[in-house]
């Protein structure tokens, strides 16, 4: 069996890593890991660890490391294909131990000025059962309100409010240069700056090319 292909993608809230996410995996066929979404859908079905997590939701507080590495790490254990982690990890502690766990091959980060951020996430909406993520401007839904394929309504987050957005790009900055730091130590940083996903696309397509190559097999072909 082909060796599997294992990368993440790094960027800022509403940076355009879910509309990245969906190109890649259409294309590529990676397994998508949304840890996010994931999580959220199991604290909401009251469920797996996401029993546990909401206790840290509930009280404003930030879901320790070691619960979020043993969340993903399970998520994980049962994908037997390429595979695109989104959404961690997002402090050092994680990246050291995300790295212990699995040597990555690619850490995809996403550069938008954060001035093009904030305007954007003002339509965004998102399916949450499967991460797909729509923008009233640039990539509508068919039916106001309705994810494309389900036909299930989409979500607007409360943390995508503009003022909300720009506290968290601050936060962002401050926990997660260090993570992308330490991928750029390992060699396996990959930085794509531009302004839309439509703009950044092609160069992340040229890169995963050029990493998946006769013998870094590519999904079409599992």
């Amino acid at each position: 069996m082909a060796r599997i292909f294992k990368a993440v993608i790094l960027g800022a809230p509403a940076s355009g890593k879910g509309t990245i996410s969906a190109r890649i995996i259409k294309k590529f066929n990676f397994e998508h890991i949304s840890v996010g979404d994931r999580l959220r859908l199991q604290v909401k079905n009251n469920e797996g660890l996401g029993i546990e997590a909401k206790k840290y939701i509930d009280s404003g507080t930030l879901v320790p490391d070691d619960l979020m590495t043993k969340f993903v790490s399970n998520e994980l254990e049962s994908v037997d294909k390429n595979w695109l982690l989104d959404g961690f990890p997002r402090t050092l502690n994680q990246a050291h131990a995300l790295w212990n766990l699995h040597k990555l091959d690619v850490v995809i980060n996403l550069d938008v000025p954060f001035d093009v951020i904030i305007d954007r996430v003002k339509g965004r909406w998102i399916h949450l059962q499967s991460g797909r993520v729509y923008n009233m401007e640039f990539n509508a839904p068919k039916v106001f309100g309705k994810d494309d394929i389900t036909g299930e309504d989409l979500v607007q987050r409360k943390d995508d409010q503009p003022d909300v957005v720009k506290m968290r790009l601050e936060v962002y900055c401050e926990i997660t240069k260090p993570v992308i730091e330490f991928f750029r130590t390992m060699n396996i940083l990959q930085n794509f700056q531009g302004n839309t996903s439509d703009e950044i696309w092609p160069n992340v397509v040229n890169c995963l090319n050029g990493y998946l190559t006769d013998k870094q097999i590519s999904a079409k072909q599992y």
